[in-house]
């Protein structure tokens, strides 16, 4: 089952479970509060001296089966290569999760991704679905990650995708945009069109 959620509802079940074995998986530098294991392909092991680091290095995650009770992946999937492969470990290792992505839109929007993002995604809402394709630069990028956070204050739905999953985390492979069907789009255009008629309704 896989569905809509949001991090504030999953702060408020984590909270609840204190007892729970919680892993955050690929969480750099911001690991969940609640827990009690951290993994990444980065050594991090300093920086989480309090708690359980674990240095992922093969494509097998190195957790037993069933070995948490909950699995945070943000914004981790579209950083792999074969993510086919990492979802049916989480499966493997965990009845039940949650995953965040950026957004399509916020994904074009970010200097950083163009670089280190494979996939984008959206989600089904009538088949409850995560939907996969290779990644499209279609929009000329033009904010940081930081930045980018400080929108998601506001403009979070835009440019977050929020799922809550149990036991299997439904997803297909599907082109739903090829970039040879469209024109790169501008923020400088955008913006050049927008002075224009911003002086147009002054000169009035």
């Amino acid at each position: 089952m896989l569905k809509r959620t949001s991090i504030s509802h999953v702060n408020n079940i984590l909270e609840k479970n204190i007892n729970w074995k919680i892993l955050d998986i690929g969480c750099g530098y911001k690991a969940h509060k609640n827990a009690s294991v951290i993994a990444d392909t980065q050594d991090f092991s300093g920086f989480y001296k309090e708690k359980k680091f674990v240095r992922i290095k093969e494509k097998n995650l190195p957790f037993k089966d069933k070995e948490f009770d909950f699995v945070i992946a943000s914004h981790v999937i579209e950083h792999v290569e074969d993510f086919g492969f990492f979802i049916k470990e989480l499966e493997r290792i965990t009845s039940k999760g949650y995953i965040e992505l950026p957004s399509r839109l916020g994904d074009n929007l970010v200097f950083e991704n163009r670089n280190d993002h494979i996939w984008w995604f959206c989600y089904d809402d009538v088949s409850n679905e995560l939907i996969a394709s290779k990644r499209n630069q279609l929009i000329n990028p033009f904010i940081t990650v930081s930045m980018a956070k400080l929108l998601e204050g506001v403009f979070r739905e835009s440019l977050v995708i929020e799922l809550a999953w149990e036991e299997k985390i439904e997803y297909k492979l599907n082109n739903l945009i090829r970039h040879k069907d469209f024109k790169t789009i501008s923020f400088f255009k955008i913006f050049k069109k927008y002075l224009s008629k911003k002086i147009r309704s002054i000169l009035k």
